[in-house]
């Protein structure tokens, strides 16, 4: 009994995962006509990821306002700034802004900084 529950659970999580994917793939598609049907989608996929304790991917988290809840795309509903080594995400929604550590590759060093040997 205990090893059937299991496997169930495992495969509603893997489930839940592919839900949470496909739906902010519905919801980016979405965004341009129908907004609102755009953020009924990412709250789809929040619910179903609380409800199966899935965490959304990092990659489609980044895309999220944690404010508002609204898909960020930008140039559209957010604006990205690199400055000072961060990523400064704004939501034009709401207004949060979002900051991420950017560090350039060393390849982007040497080319912007030619006395930059990685070797020395």
């Amino acid at each position: 009994m205990a090893k059937s529950r299991k496997k169930n659970k495992t495969i509603s999580k893997y489930i839940a995962q592919e839900r949470i994917v496909y739906l902010f793939k519905l919801a980016k598609n979405e965004l341009s006509q129908d907004p609102s049907r755009s953020h009924r989608y990412v709250t789809l996929a929040r619910k179903v990821g609380m409800r199966h304790r899935v965490s959304i991917p990092a990659s489609l988290k980044r895309n999220l306002c944690k404010k508002c809840g609204s898909l960020l795309v930008p140039g559209n509903n957010s604006r990205t700034r690199l400055k000072d080594g961060r990523i400064t995400v704004t939501c034009l929604v709401c207004g949060e802004v979002k900051r991420y550590p950017f560090r350039p590759s060393k390849t982007e060093l040497s080319s912007v900084h030619p006395a930059y040997d990685p070797h020395y």
